[in-house]
C-alpha cells in the first residue's frame, strides 16, 4: 500500500496565505487612522485625546483577545477561527465607515481589533499542520512581512485614496475586502491536510505550545512567578508603543505641521519607519541566536532608540533627509523587541512556553494601547487654540510633551532590562 503523500507546497502555502491575508488586514487597520487624523477629527469633532482613544480601541480588544485566542484555536480549529475573525473584521470596518458619531466609530474599532487578534495564532496553527517543520520559522518570519505590507498600504496608498474618494468610501471598500477574505478562508482552508486526503505535518504535541495544560489563569500565575517574564511583559511596550504611536497616529500631523510636508510624503516617511522595524526584527533575532546572548542586544536596542528618539523630539527643524535617516535607525533598533519572545520562553518551563509568549505579546500591544490616547491627552493640555479645516493644530511644545511619554517608557525599559537574568539562549527554568 502506498503511503499517503504530504500536501503540495503550493497548496500548503496558499492555505497559509489566506490566514496571512487576515493578518495583513489587521496591520492595515492598526495604522490606518494615522493618515486620516484631520478627517476623523473634523467629522467626529474630536480632540487629540478622543482621537487617540478612537485609535486605541483597536488595541483594547486586541490585547484582551490574546489569552482566549489560543483556546479558541484549539477548540474551533483555525478555519472557523480565521473565517469568523474576517467576518467580524468586515462588520467592524462597516460600522466604522458608517458611524454617525464617535461612539459607534469606537465600537467599530473595538470589533476590528478583537477579530484580527486571532490571525497570528491561526496562521501558526495552519503552518504546524500544513507546512514541513523546517519551513515553520520561515512562515513566522513571512507573517511579519505580510503585516508590514498591510501597514505600508495604510500609508501613501490609503492617503491618496482618502484624498480622492473620502475616508468613508475607502473604509467601506476595506470592509468588502475583509468579507471576501472570510469567504475564501471558509471555502478553501481546512484545519488539517487529512481533510483533503493528504498526510499531516502536525506532531502529537503541536497544540501544547498554544494552550497550557494547567489552564489559562493558573498558567499566567505560574509564568509571572519567574522574574524575567514579568519584567519582559513591561519592556516591549516602550519600543513598539513609540513606533505605533508615531507611525500609526501622530507622526503624520507632526510632520505636516512642523516640517511643512504634504500628507502623502509624511505618510511615506511613517511607512519607512515601519518597514525598517520589520527588517530589524529578523536581524536582531538572528544576531541574538548567533551570539548566544539575549540581554546585551535587547539593552543596546533600547539605548539607541532612546538616544535617537530624543534627537527627533527635542531638536527642531532637522533636515528632512536626516529626519528620515533617524527614523530608519529607530525602526531598525525597535526590532530588538523580537528578542523578548525567545527570552521569555527560556525563562519559564517549556510547558509554559505558549503562555510566556502570549504574555510578552500582550505587553507589546499594551504600549500603543496606552501611549496613543495618553499622547493625545497631553497634546490637548498644551493646545494653543489653533484650528484648521475643523481639526486642532498642535504646537511643537505640545508634541514634545506628548512624545516625552515615549522617552519616559524607554528609560523605564532600560532600567527593567538591567534586572533581567541572561539565559544565553538556553532554557534556565
Amino acid at each position: 500500500m502506498n503511503a499517503v503523500a504530504y500536501p503540495p507546497l503550493r497548496l500548503a502555502w496558499m492555505i497559509w496565505g489566506l490566514g496571512a491575508a487576515l493578518y495583513l488586514i489587521g496591520f492595515y487597520q492598526r495604522v490606518a487612522p494615522g493618515v486620516m487624523t484631520t478627517e476623523l477629527m473634523s467629522d467626529f469633532q474630536l480632540n487629540a485625546a478622543a482621537l487617540g482613544n478612537l485609535s486605541a480601541f483597536y488595541f483594547y480588544s486586541y490585547v484582551a483577545m490574546q489569552v482566549p485566542t489560543g483556546l479558541l484555536a484549539d477548540h474551533w480549529g483555525p478555519r472557523r477561527l480565521l473565517a469568523s475573525g474576517a467576518i467580524i473584521a468586515g462588520l467592524g470596518t462597516l460600522l466604522f465607515a458608517m458611524a454617525p458619531d464617535a461612539l459607534w466609530a469606537n465600537l467599530g474599532r473595538l470589533l476590528i481589533g478583537g477579530s484580527v487578534a486571532v490571525a497570528f495564532v491561526g496562521m501558526l496553527k495552519l503552518a504546524g499542520h500544513w507546512l514541513p517543520h523546517k519551513q515553520y520559522s520561515l512562515a513566522s518570519g513571512l507573517a511579519l512581512f505580510c503585516g508590514v505590507v498591510g501597514a505600508v498600504f495604510a500609508g501613501v496608498p490609503l492617503r491618496l485614496l482618502v484624498s480622492s474618494f473620502g475616508w468613508r468610501p475607502v473604509m467601506l471598500a476595506s470592509a468588502i475586502v475583509a468579507f471576501v477574505v472570510a469567504l475564501a478562508i471558509w471555502l478553501l482552508v481546512r484545519d488539517d491536510p487529512t481533510e483533503k486526503g493528504y498526510a499531516s505535518h502536525a506532531v502529537s504535541h503541536d497544540d501544547e505550545t498554544l494552550s497550557p495544560p494547567q489552564g489559562v489563569v493558573a498558567g499566567i500565575r505560574s509564568v509571572l512567578g519567574y522574574r524575567n517574564t514579568w519584567l519582559l511583559f513591561f519592556i516591549p511596550g516602550a519600543g513598539v508603543g513609540s513606533v505605533l504611536t508615531f507611525a500609526g497616529l501622530w507622526g503624520v500631523p507632526f510632520l505636516t505641521t512642523h516640517y511643512g510636508l504634504e500628507k502623502t510624503t509624511a505618510a511615506a516617511i511613517c511607512s519607512t519607519l515601519l518597514v525598517s522595524w520589520a527588517v530589524g526584527g529578523p536581524v536582531f533575532g538572528w544576531l541574538s541566536d548567533h551570539l548566544g546572548h539575549r540581554k546585551p542586544l535587547y539593552l543596546l536596542g533600547c539605548v539607541v532608540q532612546l538616544a535617537v528618539w530624543s534627537l527627533v523630539i527635542l531638536v527642531p527643524g532637522l533636515p528632512v533627509w536626516l529626519l528620515v535617516l533617524l527614523l530608519i535607525v529607530i525602526g531598525f533598533f525597535s526590532g530588538n523587541m523580537i528578542i523578548g519572545f525567545a527570552f521569555a520562553r527560556e525563562s519559564a518551563p517549556p510547558r509554559l512556553a505558549g503562555t510566556a509568549s502570549g504574555l510578552v505579546n500582550m505587553g507589546v500591544m499594551i504600549g500603543p494601547m496606552l501611549l496613543q490616547p495618553a499622547v493625545g491627552w497631553l497634546l490637548d493640555r498644551y493646545w494653543s487654540g489653533e484650528m484648521l479645516d475643523g481639526a486642532r493644530i498642535y504646537g511643537l511644545d505640545a508634541y514634545r510633551n506628548g512624545f516625552g511619554l515615549m522617552l519616559g517608557w524607554l528609560v523605564l525599559a532600560l532600567l527593567l532590562i538591567v534586572f533581567t537574568r541572561e539565559t544565553h539562549c538556553k532554557q534556565i527554568a
